[in-house]
C-alpha cells in the first residue's frame, strides 16, 4: 500500500513538471493514507480500524472538500473560459487527440485518452503507457470471472449465513456486507461529519465483529484463491507483465521523489 502511495505522489510531481512546461501551474495535493484503502474488500473485518474509521466516510468528504476548495480547481476557475478548456485537455487528455483501448476479461473495452499530462507520468513511471494501460485493466478486472462462481460454493453461503444470524442479533438486518454499503447513505443522510462518522463506527464494529465470530472474512479470501488461481490462468501473462511493471514503476518513483 505503501508503495502505491509513494508512485502516486511521483505521479503528481511528474504532472507538475509537465503542465508548468505548458505554461500552467499545478499544485501537487496530497494523496490518500494508507488508513484510508485498508478498508476495501467485500467484508470488513479490522475491529481497531472500523473502530477507528468507521467505513472511512470521513476520507471521502476530506478528499471531496480538498478538491472542491484546493488551488487546482480554484486556479482553473479562475482561468479565460479558452484556457480553462485548453488546461482541462493538457492535464486529463481529449479524446480527439487519439484514445487507448483495452479489452476487458468478462468482455467489453474500456477507454482513456492517449495523451495528457497523466498518461505522460505514467508512461514514464511504467514504461510504457499502452501496455500498462492494457494489463493494468485485465488485471484489476477479474473478479467478474470468478465471483459467480464463489459466492454458490457452500462454504461461502454457510459463513454468509453465519455473518447475517451475527449481524440480526445485534438489530442490524443485512443478508450481505454490500447491502451495509448501499444502505450507508440513509444512515448518515442529514448529519453532521461527526455524527455520520459515529453512526458508520457503530455499523462498521459490528460487521467486523462479526465477520471474525463467522469467518466470513477468512473463508472469502481462502475461496477466492482457490477460485482466482482456477478461472484467471490465461491471463497469467498479463498479471505477471502488471506485476513487474509496478515494481519498475516504484524505482523510478523513489528517483523522482528523492529530486
Amino acid at each position: 500500500m505503501t508503495e502505491e502511495l509513494l508512485v502516486e505522489r511521483a505521479e503528481q510531481q511528474l504532472v507538475k513538471k509537465c503542465m508548468r512546461k505548458a505554461g500552467f501551474r499545478f499544485w501537487t495535493t496530497g494523496v490518500e493514507t494508507a488508513a484510508s484503502r485498508e478498508g476495501a474488500g467485500f467484508v470488513l473485518d479490522d475491529v481497531k480500524w472500523a473502530r477507528t474509521y468507521g467505513y472511512g466516510g470521513q476520507f471521502r468528504r476530506d478528499a471531496e472538500k480538498a478538491r472542491r476548495d484546493g488551488p487546482n480547481g480554484a486556479y482553473e476557475n479562475a482561468l479565460p473560459q479558452r484556457e480553462r478548456a485548453r488546461y482541462r485537455e493538457v492535464l486529463d487528455g481529449s479524446p480527439s487527440r487519439g484514445v487507448l483501448s483495452a479489452p476487458l476479461p468478462a468482455g467489453g473495452t474500456v477507454s482513456t485518452p492517449r495523451h495528457s499530462c497523466f498518461t505522460q507520468a505514467k508512461d514514464y513511471l511504467y514504461g510504457d503507457f499502452a501496455t500498462w494501460f492494457r494489463v493494468e485493466k485485465t488485471a484489476t478486472n477479474l473478479t467478474p470471472l470468478y465471483v459467480p462462481n464463489l459466492v454458490k460454493d457452500k462454504r461461502f453461503t454457510k459463513a454468509l449465513a453465519a455473518w447475517s444470524r451475527c449481524m440480526n442479533g445485534r438489530r442490524r438486518h443485512y443478508s450481505d456486507p454490500s447491502d451495509i454499503r448501499a444502505d450507508l447513505p440513509r444512515l448518515t443522510e442529514g448529519l453532521s461529519d461527526t455524527a455520520a462518522h459515529a453512526a458508520e463506527v457503530h455499523v462498521a464494529v459490528d460487521e467486523a465483529e462479526c465477520a471474525r465470530v463467522s469467518s466470513l472474512a477468512d473463508t472469502a479470501r481462502t475461496l477466492e484463491e482457490e477460485y482466482r488461481a482456477n478461472k484467471t490462468r490465461r491471463f497469467r501473462d498479463d498479471i505477471a507483465a502488471y506485476q513487474r511493471m509496478r515494481l519498475a514503476a516504484l524505482d523510478r518513483a523513489e528517483k523522482v521523489v528523492g529530486t
